[in-house]
């Protein structure tokens, strides 16, 4: 990608999320406004096209927990999934995340896979992207996408499998790898396959975003879709009993059961040597912060309110790749501005190139999902999928959909 289309992507990030200012940049908005109104007529056929069954959808004989949201990105999505996960596996679950694998790249030569079943090699066609099987990463970040690669990095014995098409992932996760319970990340658009359990998020600080449909705004769904949701998760709340925000809530969804929680920084640790600080470290710090994700401000607003002096922050557009000459030229910024340490978000830090001089201390923060309302349906959810079912015979499930 060019220099120039990097500019434009976070120009245009920047235009949906209100951040650019000027004519360009309000012109630009009204001219979205009116192909959101576009997309929110598709979207709603398309829910409609499912609802009414005239779209499939695949069935694997497995548990399936989507967990995802109407908005995009912002929610804190993948300590969720992580949470879910290492939970489950916990409670002696076989886990597997499918995931899309947002932005990553195709392989130039495809995985090579002995089925269990039939000693030979599985056919390239029918085989997604292994990040891990469980037993260590198979890919590197570039090829897996950064949200799987961390959640593959941090999760032993659970597998993260890649493919455009879940339903393609979730069979090769049940048949080869033996999983018992498969999480979508990112799954509540994902309509093709089957959903046992729908967990949506809401951010408690924007929940519908920026309150327009993509590309005008940050909405897949309009608020409503909330209706299809069993578990709500109310995230990066400063507080439980956010009761105007589930009133909201409760005019699209009566019924599902809602947890708050939130997204709490736990440590640092240095991107290239795996040290180990506390967050006290921070304090007192002249740190520059570099980020490429959807809402870089609360990441700005962790660093300071844990009383580090951030002397300036270079925010990318969401996933972006950074080049060595970007890391290179903040690297030689940080130099001249006396710059203490650096930090970046954990995300950020699968994708971080190593800068050709090392003069400032690199960290990323840890976040991790606290609950604090909700414990007992918390308990509820994970006992209703670690007790679930186990799969069908996994040699029907290339010909099981209805």
């Amino acid at each position: 990608m060019s220099e120039q289309q990097k500019e434009f992507e976070k120009w245009g990030e920047d235009v949906i999320f209100g951040r650019a200012k000027g004519f360009r940049a309000t012109l630009m908005r009204i001219l979205l406004r009116g192909f959101s109104w576009l997309f929110r007529g598709l979207v709603m056929v398309r829910l409609r096209l499912f609802r009414k069954g005239y779209k499939q959808q695949a069935h694997l004989g497995t548990m399936v927990i989507s967990i995802g949201n109407i908005t995009m990105g912002g929610t804190g999505k993948t300590p969720v999934v992580e949470l879910f996960a290492k939970t489950l596996r916990d409670r002696g679950k076989k886990v597997a995340i499918l995931s899309r694998g947002y932005k990553s790249k195709d392989l130039e030569k495809k995985q090579e896979w002995v089925s269990q079943h039939t000693g030979e090699n599985i056919d390239p066609e029918d085989m997604p992207k292994v990040v891990s099987a469980g037993t260590g990463l198979d890919l590197d970040v570039q090829y897996a996408g950064d949200e799987p690669y961390m959640l593959a990095k941090n999760l032993d014995e659970v597998a993260v499998v890649v493919d455009r098409d879940r339903v393609k992932a979730g069979k090769f996760a049940i048949n080869e790898l033996n999983c018992d319970i498969l999480l979508i990340d990112d799954g509540m658009q994902f309509l093709k396959l089957s959903h046992s359990i729908d967990v949506v998020l809401v951010d408690s600080n924007s929940p519908w975003g920026t309150g327009a449909m993509i590309p005008r705004g940050t909405l897949r769904e309009p608020p409503r879709s909330l209706c299809r949701a069993d578990y709500i998760f109310i995230t990066k709340c400063y507080h439980a009993g956010n009761k105007a925000l589930i009133k909201k809530i409760r005019k699209h969804n009566k019924v599902a059961e809602i947890i708050e929680c939130t997204h709490g920084p736990v440590q640092l640790e240095n991107v290239f040597t795996g040290e180990i600080k506390p967050l006290t470290f921070l304090k007192g710090k002249f740190v520059a912060a570099i980020s490429g994700i959807a809402v870089p401000m609360s990441f700005e607003e962790k660093l300071t309110d844990l009383g580090a002096d951030v002397l300036f922050h270079r925010t990318f557009s969401d996933h972006y790749q950074f080049t060595q000459k970007d890391i290179d030229k903040f690297m030689n910024r940080c130099m001249r501005r006396d710059t203490d340490i650096i930090v970046t978000t954990e995300k950020d830090a699968v994708r971080f190139p190593r800068p050709t001089e090392l003069d400032v201390d690199v960290y990323f923060l840890r976040i991790e999902v606290d609950i604090l309302s909700g414990e007992e349906v918390w308990e509820r959810l994970v006992e209703r999928t670690a007790g679930a079912y186990q799969p069908a015979d996994p040699l029907l499930l290339y010909e099981k959909t209805v």
